[in-house]
């Protein structure tokens, strides 16, 4: 009984803690002066030229076709036997 009055204790003081902490942040927002800024931002566009998406997808189709062909080389292993068998007509 008294581990679970801890633990609401606990809560309450977080959650108490946590209003308080949301309040004083509203509270602390002064609206009688105003401040204006300007800034300027220049936006800057990467253009690729067509035949980068090319190259591009030239590789990937190599690296592709490396990976899915190299898994199936080594796991085809042929084996070969050859039996002869002797029969004795007598």
């Amino acid at each position: 009984m008294k581990q679970l009055m801890k633990s609401v204790r606990t809560k309450l003081f977080l959650t108490l803690f946590a209003i308080s902490s949301g309040i004083s942040s509203i509270l602390a927002q002064d609206k009688s002066s105003t401040t204006t800024s300007t800034t300027n931002s220049t936006t800057t566009t990467v253009s690729i030229q067509p035949w980068m998406w090319i190259v591009g997808g030239a590789i990937l189709l190599i690296i592709l076709v490396a990976l899915l062909r190299g898994g199936k080389s080594r796991d085809s292993v042929t084996v070969s036997r050859t039996t002869t068998t002797e029969s004795n007509d007598v």
